[in-house]
């Protein structure tokens, strides 16, 4: 359906409310910056109120999605929707194209894809000279002539980053950080690793995913109290 369709004059709380149970982090700060982007256009009232029709929610819809599944930066989402809006047809948020060719749903839960160079590029929406910065500050690390999974997964994440002024530069605290993370993690399975029985290397995966998940609990909980103290709150 065409975004001009349909008016049916909600306002931007109402928008809010039928977002909310699928996108809980939305905000209406949030979706006045997209507003901004020219990724959704409201009508106004001849007082200056924005009136939102069910198109602009389905188009709010499918960015929201797209930055949430795949990732994908502001920009590509823009092409993609003006690509919609030029064919009339309805898109899903992820890159076009085979998946055999994009691998638009290919995460790091899919461990086994190998993807080419170009594969990368195009399933991240990214440009050549961006994953040659990843590589360059070991955000990305090829195996052999080809990329998995997370390095998919770290390219989308850069590229959304990169939205708010992240460069690549910027993110090798990130990554030191994750190697810190990953020297604690060794000194604990690494005895696991040493032991001769059979089950000894499920012990120490398990006990690496439940570590990993517990530390990332406590750096959501410090980065959430850091937070509160910068915003005031």
């Amino acid at each position: 359906m065409n975004a001009r369709a349909a008016r049916a004059h909600m306002t931007i709380g109402d928008v809010l409310g039928r977002l909310r149970a699928e996108f809980p982090d939305v905000t209406i700060s949030k979706i006045r910056f997209l507003e901004a982007e020219g990724l959704v256009e409201p009508d106004r009232s001849p007082s200056g109120y924005r009136q939102f029709s069910q198109a602009d929610i389905e188009r709010l819809r499918f960015v929201l999605a797209a930055q949430r599944d795949h990732y994908l930066p502001l920009r590509v989402i823009k092409d993609r929707l003006e690509s919609r809006d030029g064919d009339g047809a309805t898109a899903s948020p992820g890159p076009r194209g085979p998946r055999t060719l994009v691998a638009a749903d290919t995460t790091a839960d899919d461990p086994d894809v190998r993807l080419t160079r170009r594969q990368l590029i195009d399933g991240a929406g990214i440009d050549g000279a961006l994953l040659a910065r990843l590589e360059e500050f070991g955000l990305i690390q090829r195996t052999g002539r080809h990329y998995d999974g997370e390095a998919l997964t770290i390219a989308r994440t850069a590229a959304a980053l990169g939205v708010f002024g992240f460069e690549a530069r910027h993110l090798r605290t990130l990554k030191a950080a994750a190697d810190r993370e990953i020297g604690l993690i060794e000194q604990v399975v690494a005895p696991l690793l040493r032991q001769r029985d059979p089950g000894a290397h499920g012990r120490a995966d398990e006990t690496a995913r439940e570590i990993t998940a517990l530390s990332a609990r406590l750096r959501q909980a410090l980065v959430s109290v850091a937070l509160r103290d910068l915003l005031g709150h």
